[in-house]
């Protein structure tokens, strides 16, 4: 198994580094595809609108009766971005660079009762709209309601539309550095009535100089990830995750180890009487017996294992800089890119296991390996782009993204998944084990209930999800749009804190379960690994309900994904619960002598 372990892993390095070779798209772009004359044109998009609380439930610009040119065109965007909600059209604004303007006309329009409707609706909702200029974020909201019981004694609150927006950009040299956009309070149209109004849309440009370089002009949107108050949330974090781990090892050493010893020390001996005092030594001829199901145990861990590398790789994106704050829809697509890629290592993995115990069966895992995650993931997202769809948002996905993503998935992911099995099965090897196994199990004594899995996948959970619940919550608010996720580095530490927490844990249950007779670790271990992921689930619903967040669409979207990801983690946790296991289980076995 050391031979096969060792082959493995030399596999991955080789898949992981092709991998990162291949999947890395292009850094930001250069400086000289952002340099303007004085005068020149500028590109500005504007994208969505939607409601403040609920991130997921964003509308094409247009849907709100905005001044629009005569003829809207769409922006080209990657499959990333069309994930991600965009829908960039043109405008009538016109920012030419280095060029102000003040309270320059947009156009002029006439509300109709219909359109004053849609726009008290949107005021009412804490609508904010999105632009881009230069590849640069910008938002505003759209009005403001006023409570004035307290000057004219009625109870009905105002909603006041803002007619004027204030655009402050910041340039260096020849470059756009900074923009900001401003909806002026002091100019606004009364669309409390239903009554037609003529509304004349303005807007005004100013230009401030800046040393500023164009390479950090991304920084600005790391500034609330790096205020005094949040660095120290993040180190105090880290710091209890460390004590929480520190804990744990010194747990494992005195207690464990040190009895672990004191056991071989007596098997040693051949000393009887002593021998019977252990339980875990009667169970040497039944602790390696293949577990139940073995073709979707071995789908587990390919899945697991190409989940886990997709994160590696996503991370080394982050650490080159390919991932960042705004980068629009690179996430995304690196994402699917990458999970398609990676389909080879799952299908390796799913098969070599497989084949270490039967040269039979090994296509149930790799196919298993192959609907494990998507089969979930295209049933959630199909319930969920359905419930999109009839809210009308851009977060629906069109036609032809659907048909991409499908193609992708059929014609890359699917191939390398087989390809990946059929060299698992070339370099098949059979599994050595320390100890023989016997022809028939071992019955298994009664348990008390602490002992049984559903309180040993409590503990397993609750410890490692307490390591990183800070960090989770952030990590939460920064997926559903409330903040911007700027530290990579400590995501990167809090994630290796998992993984070390749930392999210390790993061992220490699979010796107290072996240690009460008990051999049925195989699954208890993937179970009992993955269940961090319960609790990640369970404060996912915690933090829906602290939030503002409302709306059957926002429900849907929510919770649909969450339970994806909460999913993926489940089998990368169990993964890395189960590895750790089988480790510790052979050296114990190995270091034993068997009578």
């Amino acid at each position: 198994m050391a031979a096969n372990g060792g082959l493995e892993m030399n596999v991955l390095v080789v898949l992981l580094t092709t991998l990162v070779l291949l999947s890395a798209p292009s850094a930001s772009a250069s400086a000289t595809d952002h340099r303007y004359n004085v005068g020149g044109h500028v590109p500005l998009f504007v994208n969505k609108v939607g409601p403040f609380n609920n991130p997921s439930e964003t509308y094409q610009y247009y849907d709100l009766p905005f001044c629009r040119p005569d003829t809207v065109i769409k922006k080209k965007e990657t499959i990333g971005e069309v994930l991600n909600g965009d829908r960039l059209t043109n405008t009538l604004y016109e920012l030419n660079f280095r060029e102000e303007k003040h309270r320059t006309t947009l156009c002029p329009k006439k509300l109709k009762a219909a359109d004053i409707a849609k726009f008290r609706d949107a005021v009412i909702n804490d609508f904010y709209f999105q632009m881009f200029y230069d590849d640069l974020p910008l938002w505003a909201f759209v009005g403001k309601v006023e409570d004035e019981s307290w000057n004219t004694g009625e109870k009905r609150p105002k909603y006041y539309l803002f007619k004027h927006v204030q655009f402050d950009a910041v340039y260096n040299d020849n470059q756009v550095i900074e923009i900001k956009a401003f909806s002026d309070p002091n100019n606004v149209v009364d669309i409390t009535g239903d009554a037609e109004i003529d509304v004349e849309f303005t807007y005004t440009v100013n230009w401030n100089a800046t040393s500023t370089k164009f390479e950090s002009r991304m920084d600005k949107y790391s500034k609330a990830s790096l205020l005094p108050n949040h660095k120290k949330m993040h180190w105090f974090s880290l710091i209890k995750s460390i004590v929480i781990i520190v804990l744990l090892m010194g747990f494992l050493a005195l207690l464990i180890m040190r009895r672990l010893k004191n056991d071989l020390r007596r098997f040693s001996n051949f000393d009887g009487e002593e021998d019977k005092e252990v339980g875990w030594k009667y169970i040497h001829g039944d602790v390696f017996r293949c577990p139940s199901n073995m073709s979707l145990f071995s789908a587990v861990l390919g899945v697991g294992t190409q989940l886990l590398t997709l994160v590696c790789i996503l991370f080394l994106l982050a650490f080159f800089g390919v991932l960042y704050p705004y980068n629009r829809g690179a996430l995304l697509t690196s994402l699917i890119l990458v999970y398609a890629l990676t389909s080879v290592v799952g299908g390796y993995i799913s098969a070599a296991f497989h084949n270490q115990f039967s040269e039979t069966g090994w296509k149930r895992s790799v196919l298993l390996a192959g609907i494990l995650y998507m089969g979930p993931f295209f049933v959630t997202m199909s319930i969920v782009n359905t419930v999109a769809i009839a809210q009308g948002v851009t977060a629906a996905l069109p036609f032809g993204t659907i048909v991409v993503i499908l193609l992708l998935y059929f014609f890359l992911a699917i191939p390398l998944l087989a390809l990946g099995g059929l060299i698992g099965h070339c370099f098949r090897s059979e599994f050595s084990a320390p100890c023989a196994t016997k022809q028939y199990p071992r019955e298994i004594p009664p348990l008390a209930w602490y002992r049984n899995a559903p309180s040993q996948m409590f503990i397993a959970g609750l410890l490692p999800f307490s390591a990183i619940g800070l960090q989770l919550h952030h990590l939460y608010a920064s997926i559903w749009g409330f903040k911007i996720y700027t530290l990579p580095g400590i995501l990167f530490i809090t994630f290796l804190i998992l993984v070390i927490l749930t392999a210390i844990l790993s061992i220490g249950l699979t010796y107290i379960q072996l240690s009460v007779e008990d051999h049925r670790w195989w699954w208890r271990s993937v179970l009992c690994g993955g269940s961090t992921a319960i609790f990640m689930f369970g404060y996912g619903i915690y933090f829906y309900l602290k939030s503002n967040m409302d709306g059957l669409m926002q429900l849907f979207f929510f919770f649909g994904y969450n339970a994806c990801m909460s999913y993926a983690f489940f089998l990368v946790l169990g993964t890395i619960s189960f590895r750790t296991s089988m480790m510790f289980v052979r050296y114990i076995y190995r270091a034993v002598k068997s009578e």
